[in-house]
């Protein structure tokens, strides 16, 4: 899931405090300027950052399919399945989504074509036995919580007045949380949502 989690922050980062929707909900929402995460590493040039940023945001706002449909896709794929990261990629020729689910002991990998629903070149499994140990631990959280990523991206969107454009699991001080990065106009706000019974133990 490092590889996961970098690839779905390449483009997107996060960071805004709340609980989900059983707990109170307090929410601090960041919004402005490019997270760090946006800039290229290979390209210090922050105007052609921008435009690039830019162009897949207009991508993602021209597509027809959510992200929350996006997902509902690729667990339907697999009976009881639940999302452990998703991230919109406007990069490629046609905008897709990129899901990862988990299922069964296994990490499922999709593509969905942002524009038709369409599952892109099959899917692909890798076994949590090939994970390391943070990653296994991550997610074998996300299966005993009842909230799911779809629950936390409807909150995020709600607390961010915007759409979601990525989402996947986070650990930071011993807390597994799930973050979201919605665009709401012409910004990006950064929402991080801790769901009841995740801490570390």
């Amino acid at each position: 899931m490092k590889a996961a989690r970098q690839h779905a922050w390449t483009l997107f980062a996060a960071a805004l405090s709340t609980l989900l929707v059983a707990a109170p909900a307090q929410a601090i929402v960041s919004a402005g300027s490019t997270p760090t995460a946006l800039h290229s590493e290979a390209d210090g040039d922050a105007e052609a950052d921008r435009q690039a940023v830019s162009r897949e945001i207009e991508r993602f706002r021209s597509s027809s399919i959510t992200i929350s449909q996006a997902m509902a896709i690729a667990e339907a794929r697999h009976a009881g399945a639940t999302t452990a990261d998703v991230s919109f990629d406007g990069a490629s020729g046609v905008p897709v989504y990129r899901v990862k689910t988990l299922h069964n002991d296994r990490i499922w990998r999709h593509t969905i074509n942002a524009a038709t629903g369409e599952l892109v070149g099959g899917e692909a499994a890798l076994p949590l036995a090939e994970l390391d140990h943070d990653d296994r631990s991550n997610l074998a959280a996300l299966g005993a919580i009842r909230h799911r990523l779809a629950d936390a991206v409807r909150v995020a969107e709600r607390a961010a007045s915007g759409k979601a454009i990525s989402g996947g699991l986070v650990r930071e001080g011993g807390r597994l949380s799930f973050a979201i990065v919605v665009i709401s106009g012409d910004d990006l706000k950064e929402v991080i949502l801790e769901p009841p019974g995740a801490r570390a133990k």
